[in-house]
């Protein structure tokens, strides 16, 4: 007789693990920097994914729904295998555990509001089917058609096994790096010239002084006495 096992829950991703993700983490970056194109920040409407296609499965699109609350408008797959289920709609802190929520919360604020560019270092939980996994997060803020930066393009690659899903993160390390926009000089201008400054002129009075003597010089000096 046969024993009948039960349904389990569990969901397993398989997927093999996202070769070399600095590299990919760069390149996505070098595409929103090109994106820029002199901008503070690049807008929505000019992200292709055609553009991304080595990052797309592990890219996605934040919205800004609340202070330091962004929600996945777009997610790769590689998102919906490390959460087991489509992450699309949900808040990017549900990643997260409830300890990191906070910082995450703090650093898409950041993101957003300054804005900045921000690469975050996770680690996994670990336990039962849970092997120990790194990643690493990249958000790139970008603006909405209404001109706010309130979008943003982003990259999170997980480092080893995904093993039994959900895995959850929490926040090794984080940089952060203000945007200053690009100002170049327009064509045609160049800086004003300057005005010598007086006291590097040499005359040919002040020559004559400067071959005197100190005696010579003193003689030259008169004194004048005012009436009383």
């Amino acid at each position: 007789m046969e024993r009948e096992t039960e349904p389990r829950d569990e969901v397993i991703a398989l997927r093999a693990p996202a070769p070399q993700a600095r590299q990919v983490l760069s390149e996505l970056r070098g595409y929103w920097e090109g994106l820029r194109n002199g901008r503070l920040v690049p807008a929505r409407a000019d992200v292709d994914p055609r553009g991304i296609e080595r990052a797309l499965e592990y890219a996605f699109v934040l919205e800004r729904v609340a202070p330091g609350m962004g929600r996945f408008r777009l997610s790769g797959m590689h998102l919906n295998d490390l959460m087991g289920m489509e992450v699309r709609g949900m808040p990017l802190t549900a990643l997260f555990t409830a300890p990191a929520r906070q910082r995450i919360a703090e650093l898409t604020e950041t993101m957003f509001h300054d804005p900045a560019v921000v690469e975050i270092t996770l680690r996994a939980e670990a336990g039962i089917g849970k092997p120990p996994l790194g990643a690493k997060l990249l958000m790139l803020p970008l603006t909405s058609d209404l001109g706010d930066i309130s979008r943003a393009l982003g990259c999170l690659i997980a480092e080893g096994a995904i093993g039994r899903a959900p895995r959850r993160f929490e926040v090794a390390g984080a940089e952060v790096a203000p945007i200053l926009q690009d100002l170049p000089m327009q064509r045609g201008t160049r800086p004003e010239p300057q005005a010598p400054n007086p006291t590097l002129v040499a005359t040919p009075e002040s020559s004559a002084l400067q071959a005197l003597s100190p005696e010579e010089r003193r003689a030259m000096f008169r004194i004048v006495k005012t009436g009383a």
